[in-house]
């Protein structure tokens, strides 16, 4: 067995596990290594997978080739994550065609906090994807690396600039930046959900990134020892 297609399944079944989805692990790899779908699962299900993995597949090909951060590789990442499954949303300020990645027209909640007002979205964006390059511009040691990928994921998902999408797409710039630096690429359980949204909000109120750098170490640790352990029992047959 191919043991990068074997951890990026890995990744997306949590992700998607995250967004609400019923498909079993079993499920979502016969999916994504044979095309097998699933019976009895909703259609949106189905499509929210496959756009998952082409997505992941697209980010680490773009980090493979060194493609700087910028505006347009989050909007292309984040378009290929809503490839099926995406809307077009009318507002007064005009139609946003979310396929095509473009920005929010509106303010959102997602029940648990509150996300900048979209008409601060663009300038924001912006301001991360400069903090980041001028990071990645000096030579890092590998935990400063490692930093820079859930400070991306975190910040990104703080301003949450899509309608749709925003988790896994925040989610897989942490994984382009680790594969950027050639690192194992990290994942969000999905039982760790509610321990994921705490960290999140506990780092906005008190300010301090430290405090989602540990939630995601310490799931960093746990996905690579968990990982080795099932890869090598799953050769011995």
């Amino acid at each position: 067995m191919d043991y990068n297609n074997f951890n990026y399944t890995t990744i997306v079944y949590h992700s998607i596990q995250i967004e609400g989805s019923t498909l079993t692990e079993l499920e979502t790899q016969a999916l994504i290594n044979e095309g097998f779908t699933p019976k009895g699962r909703p259609l949106m299900e189905t499509l929210t997978v496959t756009d998952h993995y082409a997505a992941l597949k697209f980010a680490l090909k773009q980090a493979f080739l060194k493609r700087k951060i910028t505006l347009d590789l989050i909007k292309d990442i984040n378009s290929v994550v809503v490839k099926n499954t995406g809307n077009l949303y009318n507002t007064i300020y005009g139609t946003t065609d979310q396929v095509k990645g473009l920005f929010r027209k509106e303010d959102i909640t997602d029940g648990f906090t509150f996300f900048p007002g979209f008409d601060k979205v663009e300038s924001l964006s912006a301001d991360m994807v400069i903090k980041i390059n001028e990071i990645m511009k000096d030579p890092l040691t590998v935990s400063d690396q490692i930093n820079l990928s859930f400070d991306a994921h975190f910040m990104l998902f703080g301003i949450h600039p899509f309608y749709d999408g925003n988790g896994r797409t925040s989610r897989l710039l942490m994984n382009y930046i680790q594969a950027f630096y050639n690192l194992p690429l990290s994942v969000v359980h999905y039982n760790a959900k509610a321990a994921y949204i705490q960290a999140i909000i506990s780092t906005r109120e008190k300010n301090d990134i430290t405090i989602f750098r540990d939630f995601m170490s310490n799931e960093y640790e746990i996905l690579l020892k968990h990982e080795i352990d099932k890869f090598e029992q799953m050769n011995k047959h």
